[in-house]
């Protein structure tokens, strides 16, 4: 697990500076996939992994990055940062710096260490995580402060307008505000949000599959082509109809015909997965466990048979773990194409649904995979 201990000794050796340090978690979405850039609702839960950023001012006017994770260093002139990105982590961090120059911030010379223990390319927003914690950490160094929700729109700018990642607002937001034991019904509208409480007696057990998928993909930006492809359509019959969320199933009843067959597809699933959602934080919030677990399973097959965003490996982890005691619900959570399964599990049954979990889908598919029982953490914050 991430050590801000730990971060310290190494931004000290490395910069002979005394770091402040700062924390981004990760997250899990419970339900509500590829809805956030139709203007829909998600739910995730911030979990208890991080990204740590730590940071120290410089007197030389570079502005030098290290990641831990990748043994690497990157050094720039503060005053001529890349203004384009060069597929490389320092993307992210970049990005961020990119935005808030352009948001009339002079940019100082300036030591990050950065240091994570969300897994990479598994579903669970490791860039965001790093978005977030560098724009904690720089913001601080400029003695600026921005909330929650604005400091999240900053981060998914950098990812969209720099990175060249065309994500919707949710992996930022939820690292930005997430809270403690409780996942976020968020309507990405308006960027407002209902607490759904998870209960003490639920685990978040978390499933890599260990098979990576990137949201710069031709997947992600061709399905969601076909998303806002299908809503041009039902916008012709109906002008007030921006995005999908303004949709409904019966305006797929009268105009689907008029689609290709995949943007049918993927707008049935975006149309669906939006009062799933939500109904699913109402049923979170009645503590109705079982209901939870129906719409996370019917959510599953949407995704993967109407959005075709699974894999074999993902939908085999879902499957292996239906009759498994404790499972309330199972899905496919994250961008797609590979990463995670998020199950919720009884508490005191997760450690051994993890272990034959982990059995059986090393049995099936050949992959030992990574399983992580976690818990809904809060939002980034300076550690010290």
């Amino acid at each position: 697990m991430h050590d801000p201990d730990a971060l310290r000794s190494l931004h000290l050796a490395r910069f002979q500076a005394e770091p402040a340090i700062f924390a981004a978690p990760g997250r899990v979405n419970l339900i509500g996939e590829h809805t956030d850039y139709a203007e829909g609702f998600v739910m995730p839960a911030a979990i208890d992994f991080a990204t740590l950023a730590g940071i120290s001012p410089r007197s030389d006017g570079k502005v030098v990055l290290y990641s831990e994770n990748y043994a690497k260093e990157r050094s720039f002139d503060a005053s001529a940062l890349p203004t384009e990105p060069s597929h490389h982590w320092s993307d992210y961090p970049l990005g961020v710096l990119a935005i808030l120059a352009g948001e009339d911030h002079t940019i100082p010379g300036f030591s990050l260490t950065l240091w994570g223990d969300v897994p990479l390319g598994s579903g669970l927003s490791s860039s965001a995580a790093l978005e977030v914690a560098t724009a904690l950490a720089v913001t601080s160094l400029l003695g600026v402060s921005y909330p929650g929700p604005v400091l999240a729109r900053l981060c998914q700018r950098a990812e969209n307008e720099f990175v060249g990642a065309n994500c919707g607002i949710m992996d930022q937001f939820i690292s930005a505000n997430g809270a403690k034991d409780h996942a976020l019904l968020i309507d990405c509208r308006d960027l407002s949000f209902k607490l759904a409480p998870i209960p003490a007696s639920v685990a978040l057990v978390i499933a890599n599959t260990m098979v990576k998928h990137a949201v710069t993909g031709t997947e992600y930006t061709s399905r969601r082509a076909e998303v806002e492809a299908a809503c041009a359509v039902i916008a012709a019959h109906r002008p007030e109809v921006r995005f999908l969320r303004d949709a409904t199933p019966e305006d797929l009843e009268r105009w689907g015909s008029e689609m290709t067959p995949n943007s049918l597809k993927r707008a049935r699933h975006v149309i669906t997965e939006n009062l799933r959602t939500v109904a699913a934080a109402e049923a979170l919030i009645r503590h109705d466990l079982r209901e939870l677990g129906r719409l996370m399973a019917e959510a599953h097959r949407s995704y993967s048979q109407d959005f075709e965003a699974s894999c074999v490996e993902a939908d085999t982890m879902v499957a292996l773990a239906q009759d498994l005691p404790g499972l309330i619900g199972a899905r496919l959570t994250g961008g797609g194409f590979g990463g995670c399964t998020v199950n919720l599990v009884e508490m005191e049954k997760a450690p051994a649904f993890a272990a034959a979990l982990a059995e059986r889908y090393a049995t099936e598919v050949g992959i030992v995979p990574q399983i992580h029982i976690c818990h809904a953490s809060g939002r980034a914050h300076r550690i010290r």
